[in-house]
């Protein structure tokens, strides 16, 4: 049997912030991920 973990929510602002890191910034998905605490694969979603 598994069991299901929750998903992790993020507020706007960090969504914010993280996506001027590579928009304004030119941070790579990784770069911006480790600056911002967390996966690349968060930000892809």
């Amino acid at each position: 049997m598994t069991t299901k973990g929750t998903r992790r929510q993020f507020k706007p602002e960090f969504k914010k912030d993280a996506v001027a890191l590579i928009s304004e910034q030119g941070y790579s998905i990784s770069k911006a991920a480790e600056a911002v605490g967390t996966t690349a694969s968060n930000l892809r979603r």
